[in-house]
């Protein structure tokens, strides 16, 4: 006699700080799920779920509410993570082995999803909260059904504050790589489906918080080996004619206005000098007797004939940034990452420059405030793990940034960190009232030094040479938008933290807030100690929210 099993559905409602492992039962926390927001951002959750059968099913997902056009719901797709730390790791991380991690955030189709057997999977819930929505709290339920039969659902209770998050001060870049971009759709650079792409992916940066972008003047002279180069993508045309070089800005005035339209403010020149100690030009090609031909690059040092170059390039260009009306809210680079070894050919290419960029943020992502010191730069970016010798010396008006190298004690992003660590950060640049931050993988689509291009559904690493979650945010969809991530969304939070604290300060001071924030704390925060539970940020920000809503 064949005994039939009875199949067993679970659903589990958590916050969107959890990372849902296929193998791993996640924990249902009541203390970490009560969820306000205010107008103008999206809250998020996540609804766990499982089966006990022998092969998947796919099943209808129904939402239900009476807010229920105002809410998307995403599967969080598991990836293959290569490289998920840097060998050295504090006690701060969820898992440091290679394997499957929860990242890749994916629209449903056709109302349908997957429930795999004996695996854990999530659906990522956004509400978006629009002044449309009255005030108050409302139910939202998620359903799973089969053959118009629920086999199990789970509910959740948010609440909507009637008062309008107030706009983003902090300046907020990641580095988009329009290359990339280019690469991974296999379109010609700067055609007209690369331009409609750019504008996919401009949105969604701009959506999250994204208000700074670069400008590729040159093909970018990041990540990349000595002697090779990446895939033109230059928007200032040049013509060598009689020696003289003639301009054209007509594709970098397009850029700019396709970022304005977009909801950019604020703009970075790409960097005038190579990476890691300005030794070298970027790659520049021009038009050479009707011949394109590269007339900079690894084979030019940064101070000779490129300098001529840029005494005849930056006057025109500062003088188009003065007509186009952008010039106070534009920046400038020298070379990525300077340090100490390299002051004195930084120095060098800095001093070519003479006074071309006076009146202008010159700005670069350096870790050394002794190498800041000689006062070769305006605005320092120190990485987050290395800012406290700079306020300590008093500076103000501070950017900061993490990446690759800001992987102990301090908060990243790295797909094997707990999204707690990625959330907190909006805490600590309110504390210590930071205006910049910056990334340089938006969407790095290359390997280490871009030898290759790399499928990043694949290769999350950048093969093998970062931590997963370091090279990109976003995933290219075969749509041509980009696909979000947890990380995206978390990072979208701690932004949304950041701007109700500010809020609250508005209303309050900040003595009140930092109260809030500290008072049940055994010290305070710093970059380096902060809270490590989720429940601390999410009791915060509902805190803040009541704070608000009294006032209001």
């Amino acid at each position: 006699m064949r005994v039939q099993k009875e199949i067993k559905y679970q659903m589990k409602v958590l916050s969107s700080l959890v990372k849902v492992f296929p193998d791993e039962e996640p924990v249902y926390r009541p203390e970490c799920l009560k969820l306000s927001g205010l107008w103008g951002e999206t809250i998020s959750y996540q609804v766990a779920y499982t089966g006990d059968f022998f092969m998947r099913e796919r099943v209808d997902l129904k939402v239900i509410s009476p807010v229920a056009e105002h809410v998307r719901v995403r599967t969080v797709e598991h990836v293959p993570v290569g490289r998920a730390t840097n060998g050295i790791v504090d006690d701060n991380y969820l898992r440091t082995t290679s394997g499957l991690y929860p990242d890749l955030l994916r629209d449903v189709k056709d109302g349908k999803v997957y429930i795999r057997s004996r695996q854990w999977s999530s659906l990522w819930v956004d509400v978006k909260l629009t002044d449309e929505i009255p005030a108050g709290e409302y139910d939202i339920e998620i359903q799973l059904t089969k053959e118009d039969h629920v086999i199990c659902s789970a509910a959740k209770k948010i609440k909507v504050i009637g008062a309008t998050l107030p706009k983003q001060k902090i300046m907020h870049t990641e580095w988009l790589h329009a290359d990339c971009l280019a690469d991974y759709y296999h379109v010609d650079v700067f055609s007209e489906e690369h331009w409609e792409i750019l504008k996919n992916y401009f949105h969604e940066y701009v959506d999250r918080g994204g208000n700074m972008m670069i400008v590729p003047l040159f093909t970018s002279p990041l990540d990349t080996a000595i002697g090779l180069e990446r895939t033109t993508t230059q928007l200032i045309g040049i013509e060598v004619k009689d020696g003289e070089y003639i301009f054209n800005f007509d594709k970098m005035k397009r850029w700019i206005d396709l970022c304005k339209a977009c909801g950019i403010e604020y703009f970075e020149m790409s960097h005038l000098f190579s990476q890691w100690g300005a030794k070298y030009a970027p790659k520049v090609v021009a038009t050479v007797n009707g011949k394109e031909e590269k007339i900079f690059g690894w084979h030019t040092p940064a101070v000779g004939e490129y300098t001529k170059f840029l005494e005849k390039f930056l006057p025109q260009l500062t003088e188009k940034l003065r007509e186009w009306e952008i010039a106070q809210v534009t920046y400038f680079h020298i070379s990525d990452e300077p340090r100490e070894e390299h002051l004195e050919s930084y120095k060098a290419a800095k001093e070519s420059l003479g006074t071309m960029l006076e009146g202008f943020h010159t700005f670069d992502a350096l870790s050394s405030y002794e190498f800041y010191k000689h006062g070769l730069i305006d605005k320092p970016i120190p990485g987050n793990n290395e800012i406290e010798e700079f306020l300590a010396h008093g500076l103000k008006d501070m950017w900061t940034y993490y990446c690759t190298g800001q992987f102990y004690e301090v908060s990243n992003r790295f797909m094997s960190m707990p999204s707690a660590r990625n959330r907190i950060y909006g805490v600590q640049l309110y504390k210590y009232d930071i205006i910049g931050i910056l990334h340089w993988g938006y969407n790095f689509y290359n390997s280490q030094f871009s030898i290759e291009h790399i499928n990043p559904y694949e290769v999350t690493d950048s093969g093998n040479a970062f931590p997963a979650g370091d090279p990109f945010l976003v995933y290219p969809g075969s749509d041509r938008h980009p696909e979000e991530s947890i990380r995206m969304m978390v990072h979208y939070e701690a932004l949304t933290d950041l701007r109700a604290l500010e809020y609250l300060e508005s209303l309050t001071s900040k003595e009140f807030v930092m109260d809030l924030i500290e008072g049940d704390l055994e010290e305070p925060i710093t970059f380096r100690k902060y809270p490590k539970s989720d429940m601390y940020l999410i009791t915060l920000r509902n805190r803040v929210n009541r704070e608000i809503e009294k006032r209001i």
